[in-house]
């Protein structure tokens, strides 16, 4: 049960070190770079990467800014072609595949998405069902179902009349990921998806994420910033940092004082997150000059 605080607190036999907390490290996987080289122009982000994503797992992609984690995400989701290597999705390279065979496996909610001028809310989450209409099936009562479902899982159901451009930055950001679960896909890809959005707001939707992956089986693969919001919600965790893979695993596993100073240069300590038992990184106190006349220990304390 969740506590309205993020997810619920893991038992401590999750947590020790000698017992396995990543359940899909032995998984099959549906979704793999294979030695793929990524870049924009002439300019090379990633060289000869392979990752695998474990199925249906909640993967994160953490690392500092410009790492390559939003890269290797648009790779794994088609909009990139690797120079070199593939992405393959079941079995079949990624980018020799019909657009539309794609998109009824593999969602994506893009880090930042345009949306068509005078749209409504509800017509734009409705696009996430594109993918599932065709010659022989048109829109059904089951498409406006799970369009009406997904609104109201993001809480943008009382929105669905209001244009799209007349909302706020966090709202536009829930009504974009309520299009994405409409596509009701068993892969979906997210790109920052708490940009813009309030911590209230911000554990909402990664509850809703790991919701998907525990109720329903989906398989995630997110790129977050907050290194404590990945290690509480992800089963499986990569961390990149100058393109390349420096660790991945459970976080319980791999989240260390020694791989947060080595990935994001930061002194920290590593402790266990009192409400569900993950890890938590505490940053180094900033070393602060010392006041004349000692410390005070407290009011009137030298009458």
């Amino acid at each position: 049960m969740k506590n309205g605080t993020g997810r619920v607190k893991s038992s401590p036999a999750t947590q020790s070190p000698s017992t396995p907390t990543d359940p899909w490290s032995t998984t099959m996987q549906r979704l793999t770079a294979d030695s793929v080289t990524l870049g924009y122009d002439q300019r090379v982000i990633a060289e000869n990467l392979s990752v695998d994503i474990p199925d249906q797992s909640f993967t994160v992609i953490v690392g500092p800014n410009a790492c390559g984690k939003s890269t290797l995400l648009r790779a794994l989701s088609r909009m990139l072609k690797p120079s070199r290597g593939r992405v393959l999705l079941d079995g079949q390279a990624i980018h020799r595949m019909p657009a539309k065979q794609v998109a009824r496996t593999l969602g994506l909610l893009p880090q930042s998405s345009i949306a068509p001028d005078g749209i409504t809310v509800a017509d734009l989450v409705a696009r996430g069902r594109y993918p599932h209409q065709g010659l022989l099936r048109q829109w059904s009562p089951e498409d406006e179902r799970i369009v009406e479902e997904s609104m109201a899982s993001t809480g943008v159901g009382e929105l669905g009349d209001r244009y799209v451009d007349e909302l706020s930055g966090g709202q536009r950001q829930r009504v974009w990921i309520a299009m994405a679960l409409a596509q009701r896909t068993p892969l979906l890809l997210l790109d920052e998806p708490t940009t813009y959005l309030d911590i209230q707001h911000q554990i909402d939707v990664l509850d809703l994420c790991a919701e998907l992956h525990e109720t329903r089986g989906r398989t995630l693969v997110a790129v977050l910033h907050d290194l404590n919001h990945a290690a509480r919600y992800a089963t499986h965790l990569i961390a990149m940092r100058e393109g390349e893979i420096v660790a991945e695993g459970a976080p319980g596993e791999i989240v260390t004082a020694e791989l947060v100073e080595r990935v994001f240069g930061l002194r920290c300590q590593v402790i266990s997150d009192p409400e569900t038992g993950t890890p938590l990184v505490v940053p180094a106190a900033r070393v602060r000059g010392a006041r004349s006349g000692g410390v005070a220990v407290g009011r009137g304390a030298g009458a």
